[in-house]
């Protein structure tokens, strides 16, 4: 079984699919800047849990993301969570430049 991920910037989210299937498997929604993708909602309906789905949008998500030079924001619980669990990714992660004065 092979997931399919695509990028859908007119529906601002990444699509999964279930090579041979039309149904779509998995959405992650996002905010895009011109520095930014803030990643704030994941969903994989129950039929397809545990086969993969969430995690190839992720991938393929936070590789796109590196590949435009964008910087990442988990708001997204599922996201965070992989990116925890994956190091090689937290190089992406958003960190604010700002500083506050006392």
């Amino acid at each position: 079984m092979s997931v399919e991920v695509s990028d859908v910037p007119e529906a601002k989210r990444y699509e999964a699919r279930i090579e041979g299937e039309s149904e779509v498997a998995g959405v992650a929604d996002y905010i895009r800047t011109a520095e930014l993708v803030a990643f704030v909602h994941t969903e994989v309906p129950p039929k397809y849990e545990g086969r993969g789905v969430g995690a190839a949008l992720v991938r393929t998500a936070l590789d796109e993301a590196r590949a435009a030079n964008l910087r990442v924001l988990a708001i997204c619980p599922f996201f965070a969570g992989w990116i925890a669990r994956h190091p090689e990714y937290k190089d992406l992660l958003y960190q604010s430049r700002s500083r506050v004065s006392d």
